[in-house]
């Protein structure tokens, strides 16, 4: 298994890098949408960061539109939006593929180490209301969904896109990540 650190991605300006930039931190890494009835989570995501950057917390968020085309926009839009409608300050990607054969070699890491989300159920059961088919496990359930890295490297925790940024099964989690 490669090391999170070393698999290429690419920021939200075009600029190619590796996660090593963030080794001795703990992350949160997100696909994330700007047209998903979850998009309000951003805001969650930016006060966690604002609360938490000091003792080590990095909050990664990778745009991705392969769940009913909610983020159609190019990077440049993406960022736009971020940053007026939510005022983000945390590190926006390049747009990636999280899910199906297109999927980006981090997140084939990411679910390959956490293959069950914590708080799976509710959501998969209101997208299957909807008439919404989703993918199976190990497979990204939706939009913002979240992986914990510890400073290691290692992927200690993974939740489920309706487990908001203030849920407390998330926040333990970062804060005893965030303690060693």
């Amino acid at each position: 298994m490669a090391s999170i650190f070393d698999i290429p991605v690419q920021s939200n300006d075009g600029q190619s890098l590796t996660l090593e930039r963030y080794k001795g931190k703990v992350l949160l890494v997100v696909n994330v949408a700007s047209k998903c009835g979850l998009t309000p989570q951003y805001e969650g995501l930016e006060k966690l960061y604002e609360d938490k950057r000091e003792q080590g917390l990095e909050v990664l968020a990778f745009p991705a539109n392969n769940f009913k085309e909610q983020e159609p926009g190019s990077d440049q839009e993406i960022k736009e939006f971020c940053t007026l409608t939510y005022n983000v300050q945390f590190p926006l990607f390049a747009k990636v593929s999280v899910a199906g054969e297109d999927r980006h070699p981090l997140y084939g890491e990411l679910t390959a180490a956490k293959p069950d989300a914590t708080g799976e159920g509710p959501m998969r059961e209101r997208l299957a209301g909807y008439g919404i088919q989703t993918n199976a496990a190990p497979e990204v359930l939706w939009n913002f969904e979240k992986f914990v890295i510890g400073r290691n490297g290692q992927v200690v925790a993974r939740f489920s896109p309706d487990v908001s940024p203030d849920d407390p099964r998330l926040q333990q989690t970062i804060e005893a990540e965030l303690a060693k």
